[in-house]
């Protein structure tokens, strides 16, 4: 028997598509010679998968039942019944509907974590007989919510202050006698940012006894599996931007600017057996390597302009 290629094209370059699109392209035989088959079949698929972290499994046995994969999209379509491929070249070209006609009706965006993965793909399943093995080809595709456009209360910078008085809450007595003088003051432009616009915003030293040797800036997810009888949650780093290195310049503005990267972030999504957020962590490494952080809870949107908003911020 000869040899058989094939590979599944999409109209669209990019594989960015939204609900109700239309998913065109074909799939593109090369054969050295006539050879038959058993059936081509092509299979739509858009799943979350959700995974418990180690430290949770065993706990509750009501998780089984809320960690199963949540089917978005499940549709097949037969491009030839069995029959033979010609010699050479070879397409079948397909339409396929991004519909969700069942719970939860919405089609999530595209996501890669570590716990719950939003993934997207078409299958071409090519049938052989029972002498020979079925050969697959699988092509991913990414789903993004269309564009919004947001009201005007968004124009609000968002300050925030690093100090001992504003950390000892969360400190030990022992902590509170070692901890040195300090005073960080910054803001950042926005809470609720786009996935397609970097975090901007800036941070100043004000004075410290102690030197500093290192700012950073992480982004954190935060990934909540579950159901009403009990839930799992882990927040796992993204990135890490390191703002500074070295002491610091009293009174010296730094700039924070962040690119969110593509696929490990996604809109902030809040559902009935999972959840999918986001924080930050400004982290202060003193040259002691005695360090504090702040955390920033922030709301990821994919919309059609500028986001800003107020901004809830915990010492740590």
């Amino acid at each position: 028997m000869g040899s058989l290629l094939f590979d599944i094209k999409l109209k669209r370059e990019n594989k960015v598509y939204h609900e109700n699109d239309m998913l065109l392209g074909c799939v593109q035989f090369q054969c050295s010679q006539e050879t038959k088959h058993e059936g081509i079949m092509l299979y739509l698929e858009g799943i979350v998968n959700l995974q418990l972290s180690a430290k949770t499994v065993g706990l509750f046995d009501a998780f089984y039942n809320s960690v199963k994969p949540i089917n978005l999209l499940q549709n097949s379509l037969e491009l030839s019944a069995p029959g033979k491929l010609s010699a050479g070249r070879s397409e079948f070209h397909f339409e396929l509907p991004l519909v969700c006609k069942k719970e939860p009706r919405i089609l999530y965006e595209t996501y890669h974590g570590v716990f719950i993965n939003v993934n997207y793909q078409l299958n071409c399943t090519v049938k052989r007989n029972f002498l020979g093995k079925s050969m697959t080809k699988i092509q991913q595709f990414c789903v993004q919510y269309k564009p919004v456009a947001l009201g005007e209360d968004s124009l609000k910078v968002v300050p925030f202050s690093l100090s001992p008085d504003s950390l000892q809450k969360n400190a030990s007595a022992k902590e509170r006698l070692s901890m040195p003088r300090f005073l960080i003051t910054g803001r950042l432009d926005r809470s609720e940012s786009c996935v397609t616009t970097p975090i901007t915003g800036s941070i100043t030293v004000q004075h410290t006894e102690a030197a500093i040797k290192s700012i950073e800036m992480q982004l954190v997810r935060v990934e909540t599996c579950g159901c009403d009888e009990g839930y799992s949650k882990d927040a796992t780093e993204i990135q890490t931007i390191q703002i500074a290195d070295g002491n610091v310049l009293p009174k010296l503005e730094l700039p924070i600017y962040m690119v969110l990267p593509r696929l490990f972030t996604c809109p902030t999504l809040l559902t009935k057996n999972f959840k999918i957020e986001f924080e930050l962590n400004l982290v202060v490494v003193f040259k002691e390597d005695y360090t504090v952080s702040e955390n920033f809870k922030i709301v990821l949107k994919r919309s059609a302009g500028p986001l800003l908003s107020k901004i809830t911020t915990a010492g740590r």
